[in-house]
């Protein structure tokens, strides 16, 4: 029992260590002896500013790697992920049409029309892969990529065309620099989302297995496949509105998971979660010491480390499928060879078959 929950408490004490850490780096100085003094200044930037990002931090890499282990059960592809399937570009055209048509709106005003245009993005998406007869795993993420390049092109066209540029130049790189307390809130939707992920976690499996599968085992296709897209879309939407867009995490932590611990959604969703939480952490960190006092965009640091570990999944899957194509090509020439020679000697007089086989 110790020894399958290993590595899921040894993520989850490297996530707690982090994440006290967190709170002592910025550009202001915190000491925990100020702390327990009582000391105002210390408390308020706790409260209002570490502790709110802290929380951030770790909604977005616990949702972000739910939604893409969800999104690569469903579609049964290991590359896709919210970056890969269109659906942060989504969010993002949904939160420059609320900036557009409702330009006082609150942040819950412009999360509803990215949950709206997240949820549509992704179920094209799906609708149109489930109509590619050649499910290539490498096809349906380029064309999960090309559909929100689209997408991306006609948000960039809007803002051009209506000056919205430098308003939607927030949404567009992720940061967590100006989450603060009032600003943040929204990313607490996914923890019901995760929980009701959570819950549904064995129907995935069944529904990733098709749709005749399915219904075999009394599961209802359509309507788990439904709801798992919307959770996927709610909480990515989520995070962009909050946040902005943050790629490859969806993608990249799932896979990386599924090395070590398998398939199964149940028995990998904890393990996802916390080192989706610890990856976004660090990154974080990263981007603030890289050049502190100043703070890169996490951005920037998720997606050059996302770069690399996704080229090496990429080559680590491709090796792997031609390995396995090979043996199963070795395993059909000796079972083709074996039906031939028992046929050769099927023909012959009991005498001479005896003999064949010595």
């Amino acid at each position: 029992m110790l020894r399958k929950y290993r590595s899921t408490s040894i993520l989850a004490i490297l996530l707690l260590i982090l994440s006290v850490c967190s709170l002592f780096v910025g550009v202001l100085r915190m000491d925990i002896s100020s702390l327990a003094a009582g000391d105002t200044q210390q408390i308020g930037i706790l409260l209002i500013s570490r502790l709110p990002r802290l929380l951030a931090i770790l909604c977005t890499g616990v949702g972000m790697s739910i939604a893409g282990l969800i999104m690569q059960q469903l579609c049964m592809n290991k590359f896709v992920s919210p970056t890969t399937g269109a659906t942060i570009s989504s969010a993002q055209l949904g939160i420059l049409v609320a900036l557009l048509f409702m330009p006082k709106s609150t942040l819950w005003g412009r999360a509803v029309f990215a949950f709206l245009f997240a949820v549509l993005g992704t179920w094209i998406f799906v609708w149109f892969i489930q109509r590619i007869p050649f499910k290539n795993i490498v096809m349906v993420p380029l064309v999960g990529m090309m559909f929100g390049n689209v997408i991306g092109g006609i948000t960039s066209f809007l803002a051009y065309k209506f000056e919205m540029t430098q308003a939607l130049s927030t949404w567009l790189v992720g940061h967590f620099s100006l989450v603060l307390k009032g600003r943040y809130e929204i990313v607490y939707m996914i923890v019901p989302l995760v929980i009701l992920a959570i819950i549904f976690a064995n129907h995935f499996n069944i529904v990733g297995m098709g749709k005749d599968f399915s219904k075999n085992l009394g599961v209802p296709y359509n309507f788990i496949l439904f709801l798992g897209l919307t959770i996927t879309a709610m909480i990515t939407a989520s995070v962009v509105v909050v946040v902005g867009s943050i790629s490859y995490i969806g993608l990249i932590v799932p896979n990386i998971v599924s090395i070590f611990k398998g398939d199964k959604i149940r028995g990998t969703m904890a393990d996802t979660a916390l080192f989706g939480a610890l990856f976004v952490l660090v990154c974080d960190i990263i981007s603030r010491i890289v050049i502190a006092p100043y703070e890169l965009p996490i951005e920037l640091i998720v997606g050059i480390l996302g770069s690399i570990i996704f080229i090496g999944m990429l080559l680590y899957r491709l090796n792997y499928g031609r390995k396995a194509v090979g043996t199963v090509r070795r395993k059909k020439k000796i079972n083709s060879y074996l039906a031939e020679k028992n046929s050769e000697i099927s023909h012959l007089s009991p005498e001479k078959q005896q003999s064949s086989i010595y």
